[in-house]
């Protein structure tokens, strides 16, 4: 087990580790947190000095195109209604509801947490522990109190896994955290106040103690899992965030829109030029302009309204040109895209395309961290009760099915079309009829109605003695009648 000395320095090195750094900006801006909220503004004075402008408008408001673009790789991912993990034979019931108590909406909901966290920060994290019946039950565990030890950077498998939280917040400000070590049998429990000295935490029982521990008959029983708890899921190789291709663009379409507000707020009133004013202060003439709406001057004076144009047609291009590209290089569907009206099926699943190639990429190692999931299950499916059980992973299937919104005209016009050409395919059929005899064709007429041919002849007495006629009449509710065969 890593002494209190080394978990500190750990602890220090994470924190300041790239990785982290980089993951913290993630996170940042899938909260709305960009960095347009830390601009001001500067000018030269006259000795050459660089002081901040407080007088000019510096309007500050984040565009969260991450997060949507965040929200929609999780939701597209994670939207279908069939369960994830699947018996792979259709008629063994059993294996799916055992599988449906490890990965139903509860494990979805927390499936769901660890994608924000790979596609904000660029990784997340899985968490096993014994839930009630001593049945394992898969949580999503916060990125950021989560450090892999390894005895060596090039190995695969961490030796031990750090695990802090903030528990509570005393008085003063002061954080109280949490710290737990975990290896292969067993956990190790600590406190820390602040950046204060490590202590072992007195309020914990037996610690260290194993990972699961049960009471039976007044006595406490322990063991350890095998495994270290923890598994990550990366959002890539690097374990970059989505946000890496896309900060700068979000940037600046923060900084352009800022732009155009601190103009429209500094220049919103006009400025009026006088001429031979008749008046004695500049106070009278604004109370004029103000009130009377009127202003006098002598014979040869004159008044003059003069406005600043705002380049506004420059800068709402290049918003246009921003927004396009974000969702272009975020690989993302801009709702907001409009078209030609022409909202075909083939024009949305179109607009779905980078969206589409980003969660492929997702999904390859969504499945692989998923396998070490249902392992752990199977392990413990085989396990339970007296019958013999060998689940292995080819008896299971992970599906992510997407849902992709569809036109409503454009499917019905597809299902009507499906229909006639079911229905040319039967009569063609039935002209061959006498060519190729009745079994033969009631075959094939089962076949394009999707039919098993062998429970059309159990279910329906009448097609056994009333030969292709009857069948054909049963198969099709009445449509065909017998008198087609001649």
């Amino acid at each position: 087990m890593l002494t209190i000395e080394e978990i500190g320095r750990l602890m220090a090195d994470d924190e300041a580790s790239e990785l982290k750094l980089a993951a913290h900006v993630g996170q940042r801006y899938y909260e709305g947190d960009h960095d347009i909220l830390g601009y001001k503004l500067y000018y030269t004075d006259a000795h050459g000095a660089l002081i901040e402008d407080k007088t000019r408008s510096n309007i500050k408001i984040p565009h969260p195109f991450f997060t949507e673009l965040v929200d929609q790789c999780v939701q597209y991912m994670t939207s279908g209604d069939a369960p994830i993990v699947r018996s792979a034979k259709d008629d063994d019931q059993e294996l799916q509801k055992a599988l449906d108590g490890y990965f139903g909406d509860g494990f979805r909901a927390e499936l769901a947490e660890t994608l924000t966290d790979a596609c904000a920060a660029g990784f997340g994290y899985m968490f096993a522990r014994k839930g009630p019946g001593m049945r394992t039950m898969f949580e999503h565990a916060e990125w950021s109190g989560v450090i892999e030890v390894r005895a060596k950077e090039t190995d695969a498998n961490a030796d031990h896994v750090i695990y802090w939280y903030v528990d509570r917040i005393d008085k003063g400000r002061k954080l109280v955290k949490r710290i737990q070590v975990w290896d292969e049998e067993e956990t190790s429990y600590y406190v820390r106040v602040d950046n204060g000295q490590i202590a072992l935490d007195e309020s914990e029982l037996d610690n260290p103690r194993p990972h699961t521990v049960y009471a039976r008959d007044g006595k406490r029983y322990g063991a350890g899992l095998g495994f270290i708890p923890f598994f990550r899921l990366d959002a890539n190789r690097k374990k970059f965030s989505h946000l890496k291709p896309v900060k700068r663009l979000i940037d600046d379409y923060d900084l352009m829109s800022c732009g155009l507000s601190n103009n429209i707020q500094d220049v919103s009133e006009a400025v009026w030029v006088v001429k031979g004013f008749q008046g004695s202060d500049i106070d009278e003439l604004v109370n004029n302009v103000r009130t009377k709406k009127q202003v006098g001057v002598d014979a040869d004076g004159d008044v003059d309204v003069r406005t600043i144009d705002i380049p506004y047609e420059a800068r709402s291009i290049k918003l246009e040109t921003d927004e396009r590209n974000i969702y272009r290089f975020g690989m993302g569907l801009n709702s907001a895209q409009v078209g030609d009206g022409n909202i075909t099926n083939v024009v949305i699943k179109s607009r779905y395309a980078l969206l589409d190639l980003k969660c492929n990429k997702l999904e390859a190692r969504l499945k692989a961290l998923m396998r070490k999931l249902v392992q752990i299950a199977l392990d413990e499916i085989n396990g339970v009760g007296d019958k013999e059980r060998g689940y292995t992973m080819s008896d299971v299937s992970i599906v992510f099915e997407r849902e992709v919104m569809t036109n409503a005209a454009d499917n019905a016009q597809i299902e009507l079309a499906d229909a006639q050409k079911r229905q040319t395919e039967v009569a063609t059929l039935l002209n061959v009829a006498t060519s190729y005899g009745d079994d033969a064709v009631q075959e094939q007429i089962c076949a394009v109605l999707d039919l098993d041919p062998e429970k059309v002849r159990e279910s329906v007495p009448e097609v056994q003695d009333g030969g292709l006629g009857a069948a054909v009449s049963a198969l099709t509710g009445g449509f065909w009648s017998s008198d087609k065969l001649t």
